[in-house]
């Protein structure tokens, strides 16, 4: 179960990220507010409560990965 849980969160992402990219690439949304809503989203899940059922974890690596795509820009094509 863990392998699909894997692929729907990869196929997710991109469309996510490929999203993020075309909202930006047509003017819709500027780079300062998709930055935004992925500090959000970050720090929803740094923030998120701790329980002892394992979602710390996950909540944990969440907000790195997004972290990390902020780092990288993969989500915005910088100008």
């Amino acid at each position: 179960m863990a392998q699909l849980n894997d692929v729907s969160g990869t196929a997710a992402l991109a469309i996510c990220e490929s999203l993020l990219l075309a909202l930006n690439d047509r003017n819709i949304l500027p780079e300062a507010e998709i930055i935004g809503i992925l500090k959000d989203a970050a720090a929803a899940h740094h923030h998120a409560p701790k329980g002892e059922d394992g979602t710390s974890e996950l909540h944990t690596a969440v907000a790195k990965l997004i972290n990390s795509i902020l780092a990288g820009g993969n989500s915005v094509r910088r100008r």
